[in-house]
């Protein structure tokens, strides 16, 4: 299913003109396993994450995505189709076994390290299993930043799927090569610093601006927009777990 979708969604990006630009496209590996490792501020960042390498390279991105998107009666049937990877949060092995697998028969398998969207738009704290699967698989780590997607839909704002004419950056930076002596915990940091360098490059380099005061929201504090600061943010995602974890424990009529 996924030449199909993959024209769907390109048919569907030229019908709202979005103006999307590819920087380092020649750093897409042609061939063998890869970890895909984007940022994460839009619903739709596996969409571009995975054009980015699909358009470069040809290269099918298997995404890992949380098991509830396969679950669901239109997304679910897409997911398996497309060979993307369910992870279960309660017990993520499988997942990371079904990942490591894919990639040492030389699939590119898609992770967002950060687990879930950035309501500031900035790098959140990455967990270290890309930086595992890698290492586990003997492959590189790619690394991806993906800006202005937020403004398309993202957490905690209305959607604008319908939005025309809006930039979409994608910078795919040098693939990281591990070697045994490498720890995860510090190969992370290199990646998390690789990827800190491109998205400060895609938000300086954007095209656009806001259209006016009320138009800020998808722009990060330090850059003058109204977007939570990181530590507002995380404060916000845990109020937000809480209150989900309060509707699981509340018994149903």
């Amino acid at each position: 299913m996924y030449p199909p979708i993959i024209g769907a969604a390109k048919a569907a990006f030229r019908g709202l003109d979005l103006k999307i630009e590819i920087e380092g496209a020649e750093n897409v590996p042609r061939h063998g396993g890869a970890v895909l490792v984007s940022n994460h501020v839009s619903y739709l960042d596996f969409l571009f994450a995975g054009l980015g390498a699909y358009k470069s390279a040809k290269r099918k991105t298997r995404f890992m995505a949380k098991d509830e998107v396969f679950r669901h009666s239109i997304s679910g049937p897409l997911m398996r189709g497309m060979h993307h990877i369910p992870v279960d949060r309660s017990d993520g092995q499988p997942a990371y076994d079904a990942a490591v697998k894919a990639l040492r028969a030389g699939e590119v398998v898609g992770v967002f390290p950060e687990a879930t969207i950035s309501r500031s738009f900035m790098l959140k704290k990455f967990k270290t299993g890309a930086a595992r699967m890698a290492a586990d698989a003997d492959v590189p780590l790619l690394p991806v930043v993906l800006w202005g997607t937020q403004r398309l839909w993202t957490k905690g704002v209305p959607k604008h799927l319908t939005r025309r004419h809006t930039p979409v950056s994608i910078m795919i930076g040098e693939p990281i090569v591990l070697t045994p002596q490498d720890r995860p915990v510090m190969v992370t940091r290199r990646l998390r610093e690789a990827m800190g360098a491109l998205l400060e490059r895609a938000q300086r380099d954007y095209p656009d601006q806001p259209a006016g005061p009320e138009d800020r929201w998808w722009l990060p504090e330090h850059l003058g927009g109204t977007a939570p600061t990181p530590q507002q943010a995380e404060a916000e995602d845990e109020q937000a777990a809480a209150e989900k974890a309060a509707q699981k424990e509340t018994p149903k009529d």
